[in-house]
């Protein structure tokens, strides 16, 4: 099944992050934070690396994942403040001419149920609820926002073959004086 796989979809609150948020105001505006892991940022750029697509939908609107998908050079965002992610999910499998079969979404909770019932590989972060857990066909150990994405992408990549390579050239890119990637 891995191999099959082309597009992962990744939640937000509870997958990227550990679902808290900082709630505040600067000069009068409101202001929301949320603490992403660094290696799940890792996960994400050796998931591309091997030529998977890598999409975000969230059933919340936040500049900091506007933020967070620029940085990890992720194209395709959808934030839907009714938490209808199906319909933007699909809309993304549809512009790449991808099959539910190939694709891969990781959840926590209900909201992400719709997506995870359709897609060929349903994935469970380790703080998901039991329900979400109980469908999902790979049920990581680490939480959301604690590396959860991360362990899937060595999950995934070591089951296609491909962890070694990636993380090979990687570190070499890095190990280059003057490398850039």
């Amino acid at each position: 099944m891995a191999r099959q796989i082309r597009l992962v979809g990744l939640d937000v609150d509870g997958v990227l992050t550990d679902g808290g948020l900082y709630l505040g105001g600067a000069g009068g505006e409101p202001v929301e934070l949320k603490r992403y892991d660094i290696q799940d940022g890792l996960g994400i750029h050796l998931l591309r690396r091997a030529g998977l697509r890598v999409v975000i939908v969230t059933g919340r609107v936040s500049e900091s994942v506007r933020i967070r998908a620029r940085e990890l050079e992720i194209e395709d965002v959808a934030q839907d403040a009714t938490a209808r992610k199906l319909p933007a999910f699909m809309k993304m499998l549809d512009k790449y001419g991808v099959s539910t079969a190939e694709a891969a979404f990781i959840g926590d909770d209900y909201p992400d149920v719709p997506v995870l019932r359709v897609v060929g590989l349903p994935v469970a972060v380790g703080n998901a609820v039991p329900e979400v857990r109980e469908m999902c066909t790979l049920r990581l150990q680490r939480n959301g926002g604690r590396g959860a994405v991360r362990e899937f992408a060595e999950i995934l990549l070591k089951a296609r073959g491909e962890w070694k390579t990636v993380t090979d050239a990687y570190v070499a890119e890095r190990s280059l004086p003057g490398a850039q990637t």
